[in-house]
């Protein structure tokens, strides 16, 4: 214990606060509403399609013996989307794949089919395309997926970003042809801005976040998240279960997507599920507290700008009322020594580039550990097997820099 306590003391991880969630019901089969927030069918089309771009690639999952020696439980998974697509981030997966959902159904009289879809994928359907204009909300990975999916189908797309977010992930979306709106305030007011000029110039909006009356698209996003964590399932040794998995929160989407999938898969066998957000940003804690979907405003930005949401997603909170079994918030300060450690590598382990977003999942497993209390309540121990997710790698290299005291090709 005195090694994993100093770890966490050095990196600056902290569990600020814990709430064990009474609504979970582990060990049991999935309830029906979350088959209703995001079905089998409906994520399996998603991967079938995914997969079957010429640019898809599975991401690695890596072990990390020595980091979960340190830590001190039986075995760590990281899977890191830093390669994803190109676009460096898990997002890359639904975000695209809405676009195409979308505009597909936009298009076919009949709805969107598989070969919509791929008549799109190969520019059949670019004249028909290039009427319609995308629109979203973002803090940098989303819209870059949205962008992109728009310029391989032809689309106009237009992004929305509040005032907090860094220069370099507007650039990264000004590459891939999207036009930038600056909103000021937060997310949730560049979430509200998109959708009232979406209904005002008859845009085609695809947002990460679900609400009364607009759930499509968001399951269509949420369902391009499975290919991730289906990947990660299939990738794990022969016979091995995460015991523990620990995903970062944001409105809901990704944790959600995630607990849906790891549920289909498992059953009544899933593991723990803990949702990990920033203090200033704990959305999901508080309603996890309140026993029903709260937002929240966020009037101090996290670093781990990918996470900073105020307004939770419906269809995240239908799957994560039950299904996560504990909620966990964490201060900023462990993301840089967290990020800059990975990329060192421990032992033999292999050298990892993480986004700060990508590291919350692992700092609140590390500072799980360290506290014997909360520890023995999620029954993390030397026989644990933990699941993390990396969802993205360096997107802005000049925070990365900032954070980690370098840049990334000089650490790797």
């Amino acid at each position: 214990m005195t090694q994993i306590r100093f770890l966490a003391k050095t990196l600056g991880a902290e569990i600020a606060k814990h709430y064990s969630n009474p609504k979970a019901i582990p060990r049991q089969s999935r309830p029906a509403i979350v088959d209703s927030a995001l079905d089998i069918r409906t994520c399996s089309r998603a991967r079938e399609s995914i997969t079957s771009w010429p640019t898809y690639a599975p991401t690695p999952l890596h072990n990390l013996p020595a980091f979960a020696d340190e830590i001190g439980i039986a075995q760590l998974f990281y899977k890191d989307e830093a390669t994803r697509l190109g676009l460096g981030s898990f997002k890359a997966l639904g975000g695209a794949y809405a676009v195409l959902h979308s505009v597909a159904q936009e298009i076919s009289v009949q709805g969107s089919t598989a070969t919509d879809i791929e008549a799109l994928m190969t520019g059949q359907l670019s004249e028909a395309a290039g009427e319609i204009t995308v629109v979203t909300a973002t803090d940098g990975n989303h819209g870059r997926s949205v962008a992109w999916g728009a310029r391989n189908v032809g689309c106009r797309c237009v992004i929305y970003m509040h005032a907090e977010v860094s220069p370099g992930r507007q650039s990264a979306v000004e590459t891939l042809g999207a036009e930038v709106i600056r909103v000021a305030g937060d997310y949730g007011e560049s979430v509200r801005q998109a959708a009232q000029d979406a209904a005002a110039n008859n845009w085609l909006l695809v947002s990460d976040t679900a609400w009364p009356g607009y759930t499509d698209i968001p399951r269509a996003v949420m369902a391009g998240y499975t290919v991730m964590s289906t990947e990660a399932m299939n990738q794990l040794p022969p016979a091995i279960t995460p015991t523990h998995v620990f995903v970062q929160g944001g409105c809901g989407g990704l944790a959600g997507a995630v607990c849906a999938d790891l549920w289909h898969r498992y059953d009544a066998q899933r593991p723990r599920f803990i949702v990990v957000e920033p203090v200033p940003a704990d959305c999901l804690f508080q309603s996890a507290v309140a026993g029903q979907l709260v937002n929240i405003s966020v009037t101090r930005e996290s670093v781990m700008a990918g996470l900073s949401c105020g307004e939770v997603s419906l269809l995240g909170w239908d799957i994560l009322e039950s299904g996560a079994d504990h909620f966990l918030t964490i201060e900023d300060d462990a993301v840089g020594p967290l990020m800059k450690k990975l990329a060192q590598g421990t032992g033999d382990d292999p050298r990892i580039v993480a986004g700060e977003a990508a590291v919350a999942g692992l700092a609140g497993c590390i500072a799980t550990y360290a506290d014997t209390d909360l520890r023995q309540t999620l029954d993390l121990n030397e026989q644990s097997t933990v699941l993390v997710f990396g969802t993205e790698g360096a997107t802005d290299p000049t925070v990365y820099r900032q954070l980690v005291g370098s840049a990334a090709d000089d650490l790797l």
